[in-house]
């Protein structure tokens, strides 16, 4: 069982982590050392970083408007004549800060979760302890996609927690399935010979991932390119 780590990857989740550790962290503030100085600068991080998630959507929303607003004077069609209104924000405009606000974050956690009187109880309560996952390798399965580069496929793959790949490759020569390569970092070019000039031919990659020098989980869907001289 591996845990996962507790900042979000995305920024609604980060704002949502701000809005919950200011709110939240008022009440451990004295048992952790932490002063009201920060706890205020969080707050005001928090609000800023909240707001401007806000102002971004309105902003495309209206970039949005004015994108149909020229289509239609441009090419006609059902639409008013009137210049789209003024974007206005919303209200009331939070005090801006000084770039930074997930890097602060990270440094106030770091600080929160060393200090001596912390608990698991308090990084759960903060939100400061990322989910618990179980790691099942006999469910890994390889997603791969085929890019193309000077007539040579490459066979594009994430690793994930897995230690390498092994791919094998179907160049339709009777052969069937043979072993292409195992690679420990994505992603992989097969520079083989191509087939000779004016001819073609398909070639079929299929792949599984390899833990401790071991296969694991299942073969990829089998996915195929052609490819020619």
């Amino acid at each position: 069982m591996t845990t996962n780590y507790f900042m979000p990857s995305t920024d609604s989740g980060k704002a949502d982590l701000l809005d919950h550790l200011s709110s939240a962290l008022p009440r451990y503030a004295v048992l952790l050392d932490v002063s009201t100085v920060d706890v205020a600068a969080l707050k005001a991080d928090a609000d800023a970083f909240r707001y401007t998630l806000h102002a971004q959507t309105d902003v495309l929303a209206y970039s949005q408007h004015w994108t149909a607003y020229k289509n239609v004077l441009r090419d006609g069609g059902n639409g008013m004549a009137d210049w789209p209104l003024a974007l206005t924000l919303a209200t009331p405009v939070p005090p801006a800060v000084s770039p930074g606000v997930i890097a602060r974050l990270a440094a106030l956690a770091a600080h929160i979760k060393t200090h001596k009187n912390y608990t698991s109880a308090i990084g759960q309560d903060l939100w400061l302890i990322g989910s618990s996952q179980v790691v099942d390798p006999n469910t890994w399965k390889p997603i791969l996609t085929i890019q193309n580069q000077a007539g040579h496929p490459i066979i594009v793959w994430s690793k994930g927690q897995a230690s390498s790949i092994e791919i094998w490759v179907d160049r339709g020569d009777g052969h069937d399935f043979v072993l292409l390569t195992i690679n420990t970092e994505p992603n992989t070019n097969d520079s083989s010979p191509l087939p000779a000039a004016d001819a073609s031919a398909l070639w079929k990659y299929k792949a599984i991932y390899r833990l401790h020098d071991e296969p694991v989980g299942q073969w990829s869907d089998v996915i195929s390119v052609s490819v020619g001289g």
